[in-house]
Order: C-alpha cells, then sequence, then structure tokens
C-alpha cells in the first residue's frame, strides 16, 4: 500500500525534487564514503578531504582523488539513476539535487541536477579559480596544473568549507517548492543537506523516502520505502 499510495503522491505532483546520497552510487559499485570500502591505504577521508591536508601534501591527496577517479570511470550508471532519468521526463517540473560528486546522474541523463558537494571531473585552480573538465584517469601529471602555473585541486566541497551558494539557494527553492520530495539512498546526517526534506515537509509536500535501512529521516517520511534504489524506484514508476 505504502509504495502504491507513493506512486500516485509522485503522479499528481506538479514538481517533484529528489535528493540523492552515496546509496544509490554505492549499487554501481562505488564504494561509500563512511563505509569499510570507503578506507584508503591507512587513511581515512576525513583527514584527506580538507584544505589543511591539500595545503600540507597536495601529492598524497591528488593519489586519493586519482584512485576515487579510476573507480568512479569503471562504474555504470544503474536500474534507480535509469529510473530517476525517466521521472524528470515525465514530471511537468523536475529537481534532482545530489550530495555524490561522481556524476553518475548526468552520465545517466539527467538534466536538471544540483550538484551540492561539486563534481570530482572538476578541476579548479588555487590560484586564479578557473574550472575545467577533465575525464582524465589516471591524471598526468599529478597533481595538475593550471594554465596560469597554479597548483589544481579537486572541484569538490571539503570538510570546513561551505556549500556552493547558488547550488544550495536552487536546492532549497526546491525542495520549498515542490509537491513531492523523494529522498534516495542518504542517511540525511550531513548538514545542511540534510534538512532539505525536512524544509520540504514543511511546506507541504509528501516526504518518500528510498533507503535500504531505517535512517533519521524515517520519522518524519510520509512513506518509506525498504530495499536498494534499483529495485524500489523502477517499481515506483510502473504501471499499477
Amino acid at each position: 500500500m505504502r509504495i502504491t499510495q507513493a506512486r500516485q503522491w509522485l503522479r499528481s505532483a506538479r514538481r517533484i525534487a529528489v535528493l540523492t546520497g552515496a546509496g544509490i552510487s554505492a549499487e554501481s559499485g562505488i564504494p561509500t564514503f563512511r563505509g569499510p570500502g570507503g578506507l584508503w591505504r591507512s587513511f581515512r577521508p576525513e583527514d584527506l578531504a580538507t584544505p589543511e591536508a591539500f595545503a600540507s601534501d597536495p601529492v598524497l591527496v591528488w593519489e586519493w582523488y586519482d584512485w576515487r577517479r579510476g573507480l568512479i570511470a569503471k562504474a555504470e550508471p544503474n536500474a534507480g539513476h535509469l529510473a530517476l532519468v525517466e521521472l524528470e521526463e515525465r514530471a511537468p517540473a523536475f529537481d534532482l539535487i545530489t550530495q555524490n560528486v561522481d556524476g553518475l546522474h548526468r552520465r545517466a541523463g539527467s538534466k536538471n541536477v544540483i550538484c551540492l558537494h561539486g563534481d570530482i571531473w572538476t578541476l579548479r585552480c588555487t590560484v586564479c579559480s578557473r574550472a575545467r573538465e577533465s575525464f582524465q584517469v589516471p591524471l598526468d601529471p599529478r597533481p595538475p596544473r593550471c594554465t596560469c602555473g597554479g597548483l589544481e585541486r579537486p572541484g569538490v566541497v571539503w570538510f570546513g568549507e561551505s556549500l556552493p551558494s547558488a547550488a544550495w539557494l536552487a536546492a532549497e527553492e526546491a525542495a520549498r517548492n515542490c509537491d513531492s520530495f523523494l529522498v534516495v539512498g542518504t542517511s540525511a546526517v550531513v548538514m545542511p543537506a540534510g534538512g532539505l526534506a525536512r524544509i520540504a515537509k514543511q511546506a507541504g509536500a509528501k516526504v518518500i523516502e528510498v533507503n535500504a535501512g531505517e535512517t533519521q529521516l524515517s520519522p518524519m517520511a510520509d512513506a518509506a520505502l525498504r530495499g536498494p534504489a534499483g529495485t524500489i524506484l523502477p517499481e515506483l514508476l510502473a504501471l499499477p
């Protein structure tokens, strides 16, 4: 019954907003940031994804990001990603907000993607701030340099940094003005992204959670659907 009701909410919605996290990418074989598969050598990601770590040892930080880029390059969008592409095509208005930096939503075909935490395929100069895309794997040279000679860093949001203001404002606007807010593969722990579902709920939207297990968001969700995104999302789109 819950999935039937959630399906009806999505079908009748004039505007749908979706928030995705590491869980949907894990189904494509990408290790989760905090899971055991996310560890690299003897370092914690939390110790490498900081401006201080990059300033101290840019080669080490780029080794880690180059390793991650290599894993992501071998991954393919899964059935969950593809279902969101179809949902976007059906919806009158649609916003896909993602905490993921892997670019799999765009590779799957999603168009209106708001990348809250940046993009691992973007390089940004630490001197002139010029940004460029690079899909080279492995990177050569490592660390890469801008045409101005400055050192380039990954175009992602590190611990201690603020979210891009334009992306956050777009995400807030989407949450505040949607009829259905779909939360996929995220524990909703990382703030401020974790607060978007509450913003949507307070504005009157139906909140639908799709996750393998219970999260701190589950009690406030109007429908909490348990299972992998690659299974549940296609079911949400299926005909009755």
